[in-house]
């Protein structure tokens, strides 16, 4: 089959969150499988794209709110990705640095649809399947059946996938008129509480929809940002498939960036050379329990509670613990983490930002994964860290409850909780403590995690029986 991915980000072009690695690793393993998958994504300037070779593929003129626009397609010129990579490029829409945060995003981006659209439409031949990915490509099911411009469309099946339903891509009614003549009758398609929504629409008129979990799913129907009556609604279309990782490219055998590679045979000394290069760079001590949080400092990570909990366990825990921090977001948040490196020198850090190479370091060096996410559709920081012996400390929600078996139970390899709350992360810190101190429970829990399978193989073969399952 022939599979055209639509989506905002796609590593190592462009990455704002898990979105990002998701399309850049689903369709290298779908063509592995034997299929056509490719990705189409806005020409945002990037590193990637100046430190790589296009060709133009296509030329084109489209129109948005009655005026017309030029919008150019260029393709990654080596197959170096595993598949084909095609960037749209409309001047004084797409072409900036960042992915999202500009006033006009809503403008951008459905701009962008309608030039993946008209561009589509001009191929001879019909896909198999468009995959549609965030609110970000959510008016591309309804345009597909709606817009009048794009009827030949019609017959391709779309597939939408929800990586996060607290996004939405809300728009007035008086933007409307943005989207390619289409059947007025067909307003409530796009509709949800007096307004339009992207996600809402993609639900209602994409032929499929997926999450990135089945807990996720379950969730959505009790908690999705005003959308719960149509989860519930829309059930009999709707799945979870778990998301994979790319194993090729987190795997602590063949990971360049460490600074010792290792497998399960030697995972003692790997880890250790690692975690020593992190101590000795941020003033910890090697011989203690190295915990990490890496990631987005937003409520929806629940890293407004990290501040009070760090300070707490580092306090109760005096002298016994290691805890260093990746990421950036809320400029409060970050203010309070800076902070505390004034209270416990020697046994905590951070940096604000984000570093690719430090992040595969930190999983592979670190003893400990926290992620007390209030919202975790799936989660893949979790995988990574069990690729590489990490121990995670997750919250009972969404993915993290589908990856994740706590310690207490027979076989379990992980610390999770109920809570996102300070209480819930220092008894979880203090169970950590107890494990570390096990050593021979420790270590089978490390080897436990470093077999489990969290690969693309199992949802490749989801995703194309469903993609099958709406083949006319």
């Amino acid at each position: 089959m022939e599979i055209l991915h639509v989506s905002a980000e796609c590593y190592p072009m462009a990455k704002a969150g898990g979105l990002g690695d998701v399309v850049g690793a689903l369709p290298k393993y779908q063509n592995k499988a034997g299929h056509i998958a490719k990705v189409v994504m806005p020409m945002y300037r990037t590193k990637f794209l100046y430190q790589n070779n296009w060709s133009v593929d296509f030329k084109g003129i489209a129109s948005m709110d009655g005026k017309f626009f030029e919008y150019t397609i260029i393709k990654e010129a080596t197959n170096k990705l595993g598949y084909d990579l095609y960037l749209v490029d409309i001047p004084g829409l797409l072409d900036r640095e960042k992915v999202y945060g500009y006033d006009d995003d809503t403008e951008r981006f459905v701009a962008f649809q309608i030039a993946v659209l008209s561009w589509v439409n001009s191929w001879e031949h019909l896909l198999n399947v468009i995959h549609c990915h965030d609110h970000h490509t959510g008016l591309i099911p309804f345009m597909v059946k709606y817009s009048y411009a794009f009827a030949r469309l019609a017959q391709v099946p779309t597939i939408f996938t929800i990586h996060n339903a607290q996004y939405q891509g809300w728009m007035g009614w008086d933007k409307q008129q943005y989207i390619p003549a289409w059947d007025s009758w067909k307003a409530g398609e796009l509709e949800w509480e007096k307004s339009i929504n992207p996600l809402a629409s993609a639900v209602k008129c994409a032929w499929k929809v997926t999450t990135v979990s089945n807990s996720y799913l379950e969730e959505l129907r009790q908690e999705a940002n005003g959308l719960e009556k149509l989860f519930e609604y829309e059930k009999g279309k709707t799945s979870g498939i778990l998301n994979g990782i790319d194993v090729e490219v987190w795997n602590p055998k063949t990971d360049e960036f460490l600074i010792k590679k290792y497998t399960p045979r030697t995972i003692k000394k790997g880890k250790q050379a690692n975690k020593e290069f992190l101590c000795q760079k941020f003033n910890l001590a090697p011989e203690l329990p190295l915990f990490i949080f890496i990631g987005r400092l937003v409520g929806e990570k629940a890293a407004d509670i990290l501040p009070e909990a760090f300070s707490k366990a580092l306090q109760v825990y005096n002298g016994a613990i290691n805890i260093l921090v990746l990421g950036s977001g809320d400029i409060s948040i970050e203010h309070q983490l800076n902070q505390l490196k004034n209270s416990f020198v020697g046994n905590y850090n951070v940096v604000i930002g984000y570093d690719e190479t430090l992040s595969h370091i930190m999983y592979a060096g670190a003893d400990y994964l926290l992620m007390p996410s209030r919202v975790e559709p799936c989660g893949l920081n979790q995988m990574y860290a069990m690729q590489y012996g990490t121990v995670p400390m997750v919250r009972n929600t969404g993915g993290l409850k589908d990856t994740v078996s706590d310690i207490g139970n027979f076989e379990g390899w992980g610390i999770t909780y109920n809570q996102a709350s300070v209480d819930d992360v220092v008894h979880a810190i203090y169970r950590a403590i107890d494990l570390y101190n096990d050593k021979i429970h420790f270590n089978w829990v490390r080897n436990k995690i470093m077999a489990i399978d969290n690969s693309w193989e199992n949802a490749i073969n989801q995703y194309i029986n469903l993609y099958q399952s709406v083949q006319l």
